[in-house]
């Protein structure tokens, strides 16, 4: 008998997502890699996404929804996390897609490797999920100190292992700025080193009202990131957000 494979808890935080979220349940559910649990946490949302959600439950039952009051993607990713069973840690928002074998290709790299962490290469679609710029690369190895450069890892790429280490949450008082990026930073540091996969493995949504979309409003948060959060020193935290700028121009052009 084929043993059974470690589950991928896979957190996906929705607010008013019911204009993509069956999109990316189906690319969940078209995964090759067949053991993992959907945990869809519905941040209070005002439109039809936890009865989009609904539907797909009772036709899988590896898809659960969690309903809260309004209060934040990190802290609904915390909540996810936190009822999580399985092996590994996935994020995946709301609007966001997988190729088909994200899971299979992840998990097989992680074991290669021998980390609790790996990410990959990731394409950009719009709002109608058309492909559009060109792939963003994700370095082949990543440590804890480049990562202190600028968060290399596109969240929807990411998988942690959490056997040797537990599962790592997201910092609330981050208000769901740069709680991401404190995340990865989080799980590269546990699992000491980490590795790309160079295939384009996930669909990054670009939407012109979302907050990545506009750099501008991220400056100042980006910098209070380096200084506040990392500690780092004038000097530093100018260089690493210039360059940060600089990317964040190529990325999306």
């Amino acid at each position: 008998m084929e043993k059974v494979k470690d589950m991928v808890s896979i957190i996906t935080p929705c607010w008013n997502g019911e204009k993509y979220i069956a999109e990316t349940m189906d690319s969940v559910i078209a995964q090759t890699y067949p053991n993992w649990e959907m945990i869809i946490v519905d941040d209070g949302s005002s439109d039809r996404s936890a009865q989009i959600v609904q539907d797909y439950e009772k036709k899988d039952a590896r898809i659960h929804l969690i309903q809260q009051e309004n209060a934040g993607s990190s802290a609904a990713r915390n909540h996810g996390i936190r009822e999580a069973s399985g092996r590994y840690i996935a994020l995946l928002d709301a609007d966001d897609l997988w190729e088909k074998n994200f899971l299979e290709e992840q998990i097989n790299l992680m074991t290669e490797k021998k980390v609790a962490c790996v990410y990959s290469n990731y394409l950009l679609i719009d709002d109608s999920s058309k492909v559009i710029g060109h792939m963003v690369k994700a370095p082949e190895k990543l440590t804890y100190k480049k990562m202190c450069v600028r968060n290399y890892i596109g969240c929807l790429t990411g998988l942690y292992d959490t056997k040797e280490h537990g599962k790592i949450y997201l910092r609330e008082e981050l208000k769901s700025l740069r709680d991401d990026y404190a995340f990865w930073l989080d799980c590269v540091e546990a699992s000491g080193v980490a590795y790309g996969n160079p295939k384009p493995l996930a669909r990054y949504r670009v939407l012109a009202n979302s907050t990545t979309g506009n750099k501008k409003k991220l400056i100042g948060v980006q910098w209070k990131f380096y200084r506040q959060y990392l500690k780092l020193g004038w000097m530093r935290s100018f260089i690493n957000l210039m360059r940060w700028g600089i990317y964040g121009v190529l990325k999306f052009r």
